[in-house]
């Protein structure tokens, strides 16, 4: 699903570009340009970058989790 039409994002390529930064949303927004231009996809590109660093923390948690 196309995020942000004015540089053609979609979420997927947000998802990934959150993931090579760590979550880092500056840099998704960098990499991509998403929220540059007219800024109406902001808030749901931060959204897709926060929660792909919440699953990248979930899945590489260095917590005990018993079985």
């Amino acid at each position: 699903m196309y995020v942000c039409l004015c540089k053609a994002v979609t979420d997927s390529q947000i998802k990934s570009a959150a993931e090579q930064s760590n979550g880092c949303f500056r840099s998704v927004r960098e990499s991509l340009g998403v929220g540059t231009v007219c800024g109406s996809c902001a808030c749901e590109a931060k959204k897709l970058v926060k929660a792909s660093a919440r699953k990248q923390l979930s899945d590489n948690s260095l917590f005990y989790q018993p079985a």
